[in-house]
């Protein structure tokens, strides 16, 4: 991880470098699938007051709305990765197990992000050039996970492997 900071910082800074066109609104904050309950018939997002770790000025600014995505879209990875860590399977059949979350994470993350882009059209909040969605969408992930890290390592050590993963899937060339 530590070979990859320099490549993190650059990343940070072609985002900062960059002139953004979409308007920033306020957002959730904490998005993520803990703060959506199905009814029934629709769903509900709950607990609007944003992240718990951040002041109250913080949590009032507005931000890229690309934020609340990137939230949601790293907890596909964390209930992916909780559902292995619930199962009793031996550590010869974790590959195979690792291999099929990983396609669950990449195909609700893709329906999630198509049917948000979709919604919400040609909304000011939303980058309308797949450059801007881009970058935007990658920095707030990035941000995301790097929350995550230092999260973990202060509160749950033996989960910091999901934001790890997270951040090397963003950062290192596929």
């Amino acid at each position: 991880m530590l070979e990859l900071e320099a490549r993190i910082a650059s990343m940070l800074k072609a985002f900062l470098a960059r002139r953004l066109t979409t308007t920033r609104i306020r957002v959730h904050g904490d998005y993520h699938l803990g703060q959506v309950l199905y009814t029934g018939h629709d769903f509900v997002i709950i607990d609007f007051e944003g992240e718990p770790t951040r002041t109250l000025y913080e949590r009032r600014l507005k931000r890229l709305a690309m934020r609340d995505v990137a939230g949601m879209l790293r907890s596909f990875s964390y209930a992916s990765q909780a559902a292995l860590r619930s199962q009793q399977a031996t550590p010869e059949r974790m590959p195979e197990l690792q291999g099929w979350a990983r396609f669950w994470v990449d195909t609700v993350s893709a329906a999630f992000l198509k049917s948000y882009l979709a919604t919400a059209g040609n909304a000011s909040w939303v980058p309308q050039n797949q450059d801007d969605l881009a970058l935007q969408l990658t920095t707030m992930l990035l941000e995301k996970a790097l929350y995550e890290l230092r999260y973990e390592l202060n509160l749950r050590p033996d989960w910091v492997r999901i934001p790890l993963r997270g951040i090397i899937d963003l950062v290192t060339p596929q």
